[in-house]
């Protein structure tokens, strides 16, 4: 099995599936923007509107989340992920954290 098998969900019940639970699973990631990036922000963030920089740096730092997510429940032997949540926070006003955690879980 690989990441790209391990179902994700944010709900508590899989349809249609009964499982055990195996425990808490991270997925854990830091990122910064580039130089170049960070000045057309602090530009953008003069004039007002969308920070498209900010919003590709948390959209990528989701997706590496959940893969690391995927990665750390397969490493459990869990078949899938339920109750997925996100936290985020800044670390400076350059470098943003995302964890993706849920419960691992193995289909009976």
């Amino acid at each position: 099995m690989d990441n790209s098998e391990i179902l994700v969900t944010t709900t508590e019940h899989i349809p249609g599936k009964e499982y055990e639970i195996i425990g808490e699973v991270f997925g854990l990631t830091t990122q910064s923007k580039n130089v170049v990036k960070n000045i057309g922000a602090g530009l953008k963030n003069i004039v007002g509107g969308e920070i498209k920089a900010y919003t590709e740096l948390l959209s990528e730092a989701r997706d590496i989340a959940i893969e690391r997510l995927r990665h750390n429940a397969l490493g459990m032997g869990a078949d899938a992920v339920v109750m997925m949540r996100f936290d985020s926070d800044s670390i400076s006003a350059d470098m943003e954290t995302v964890a993706a955690y849920g419960t691992a879980v193995k289909f009976k």
